[in-house]
């Protein structure tokens, strides 16, 4: 069963959430403050988290820095909050989706779908991928074959959307979305020479021109592939259906 973390200082909200989400198939743990929440993420691992703004003791804000710190979490923010700078002060601070209070229940459960479906299983500081992959977040860095490659928040931020969705194409549209807060799609070369830069890291890293698990799908978007690097063409070389930057 899918565990839903609920952090929400609110006792009516958080039963109305409860009940809601148990209806729906889904096991709720919940915790009434930020420090409780934090305590809850690492005990029980959950596969994604709805997360209060407005909490005690620690608000939404660290407890969304700390687990973004640590975990890929899927987070989606509830908050009274619906000015246009919170929206995007908590997409810009790593949460995957934002919806305001007072919510209607199908829409929550919508969100909450659409969040599962989309992300691929959480990782946490420590977890290493089959193909040779570890993000370090601590240090906003990626371990690749075993050599550390040291990235921007830009770049981190990229690699770790690409692989939580490994083996799926992202679209240029919805990585400045994720990675820039860019929905309207005004900086699409921003996206080319930032995977650009990220794979050179990488290469580097490995000691090795042609290793790098991205790949560039013509006229979509780019992918992490679920089996890690392999032999390509050259940079600017075409290769049908995909082509490598």
């Amino acid at each position: 069963m899918t565990r839903v973390l609920v952090v929400e200082d609110d006792p009516d909200l958080a039963l109305a959430l409860r009940t809601l989400l148990t209806r729906a198939g889904y096991e709720v743990a919940h915790a009434g403050n930020g420090r409780d929440g934090l305590r809850l993420l690492f005990a029980e691992r959950p596969a994604l988290m709805l997360l209060d703004i407005g909490l005690p003791q620690l608000d939404g804000w660290e407890v969304l820095e700390r687990t973004r710190d640590l975990s890929d979490l899927p987070v989606l923010l509830l908050t009274a909050r619906g000015a246009e700078t919170d929206r995007v002060r908590g997409l810009r601070a790593g949460a995957d989706d934002y919806l305001p209070k007072p919510f209607g229940n199908d829409e929550l459960l919508a969100r909450v779908e659409a969040l599962l479906r989309r992300t691929a299983p959480t990782r946490w500081a420590g977890d290493s991928f089959d193909d040779g992959l570890r993000l370090v977040p601590e240090r906003r860095s990626a371990v690749w074959q075993g050599h550390e490659a040291r990235l921007s928040d830009i770049e981190y931020r990229l690699l770790q959307v690409l692989v939580r969705n490994r083996g799926r194409v992202i679209t240029t549209d919805q990585l400045l979305d994720r990675v820039w807060d860019d929905p309207e799609g005004t900086g699409r070369e921003r996206v080319k020479f930032a995977v650009l830069r990220l794979r050179r890291k990488l290469r580097q890293a490995a000691g090795d021109e042609a290793a790098d698990p991205l790949e560039a799908v013509r006229g979509l978007g780019y992918r992490y592939r679920a089996d890690g690097g392999d032999e390509g063409p050259a940079d600017g070389e075409d290769e049908s259906p995909f082509q490598r930057l």
